[in-house]
């Protein structure tokens, strides 16, 4: 039971830094992001975790998440709402599950990071805490003290095991030697 919650511990802060290093670090393309926003509840809820990938082409109702031009400069996740051809380009409009009316802006396909093609909910939180300096701290620290105690036991308990080992070694060779002085 101890193994198996240790390798469930160990492997849940494995995930954590995967799903960290390519919020940070997109690898491959893939991107994960944090929703920030309710814009696209109940489909996706606020402090979730999507992950994107670029595709050769998007349509309507697909969930994209694509760059914003608001001061935060954060990617929105919005549905496609409709597309439109303006002199020839393809344009997206796209709305937010959740708001009444779809964006203002219309979305070129240069300005799409990608499609979301999936979603953990609430994990989000979790990433946002990370990314902070006491929330990494956090995960490194409690992993390793978790860690350099569970070795500690053991090397404490090998240190037993030879230690009980060499009083019997030292018991039997007097015993031995008390044997030899009655002997003579």
């Amino acid at each position: 039971m101890k193994k198996v919650l240790y390798y469930t511990f160990v492997s849940f802060i494995a995930l954590i830094g995967f799903v960290l290093i390519l919020s940070v670090f997109p690898v491959a393309k893939y991107r994960i992001m944090v929703v920030q926003s309710g814009s696209m509840e109940p489909a996706i809820k606020t402090g979730s975790v999507v992950m994107t990938a670029p595709f050769k082409d998007y349509k309507k109702d697909d969930v994209i998440t694509f760059e914003s031009t608001n001061r935060s400069n954060e990617p929105t996740t919005h549905r496609i709402y409709d597309l439109e051809v303006v002199e020839g380009k393809m344009y997206y409009i796209t709305k937010g599950d959740a708001n009444n009316a779809p964006d203002s802006r219309k979305v070129a396909k240069d300005n799409i990071i990608g499609k979301v093609f999936l979603k953990i909910p609430y994990a989000g939180y979790l990433v946002a805490s990370v990314r902070k300096p006491l929330g990494f701290m956090l995960v490194l620290i409690v992993p390793a003290l978790f860690i350099i105690f569970d070795q500690g036991k053991k090397i404490f308990k090998e240190v037993k095991k030879i230690r009980t080992s060499d009083k019997s070694e030292n018991l039997d060779e007097r015993i031995k030697e008390k044997s030899v002085k009655h002997e003579t």
